[in-house]
């Protein structure tokens, strides 16, 4: 894949991107799999004002009827917005709204590759709760350009 054009790539990522696939990589072993399964949904937005708007859902997710359920819910999506700049091959998000509380106030940090309508986000790698026995991991989250009409 290739980089965004360092001409301007803010200017290229603008638009609406729609989800392709959503893996997680583990680091000792470069194992690959889908945390919300095989055809999670979500789009990523960026406008040309320099928002960003960021929703991923996992798939088969219904509504919930009990707390417990309903609980769960919010480990199947990941939504954030805020204004974001371009520097080099990262995109970065000073985050003031989340489906998490504990990003609001933070930058969020993501490499990225930009090749014609596909867009390829990388997370750093770090220790995720969710499976902290697989060690360090990363989100390889791909995105294809949304073309959508009226």
């Amino acid at each position: 894949m290739t980089h965004a054009s360092p001409a301007n790539p803010a200017s290229a990522i603008q638009g609406t991107w729609r989800l392709v696939s959503y893996e997680v990589e583990v680091k000792a072993t470069g194992e690959l799999f889908p945390p919300m399964g095989e055809k999670p949904t979500g789009y990523t937005i960026f406008s040309p004002e320099g928002r960003v708007w960021f929703v991923l859902t996992a798939q088969g997710r219904e509504p919930g009827e009990s707390e417990r359920e309903k609980a769960r819910l919010l480990e199947t999506v990941i939504a954030y917005t805020g204004r974001y700049r371009i520097e080099g091959d990262a995109w970065i998000t000073a985050v003031d709204v989340a489906w998490n509380p504990a990003w609001v106030g933070t930058e969020q940090r993501r490499q990225f590759k930009l090749e014609g309508d596909r867009l390829q986000v990388l997370t750093p790698w770090r220790l995720m709760p969710n499976w902290a026995d697989k060690g360090e991991t990363r989100s390889i989250i791909t995105f294809e350009r949304a073309h959508e009409t009226r």
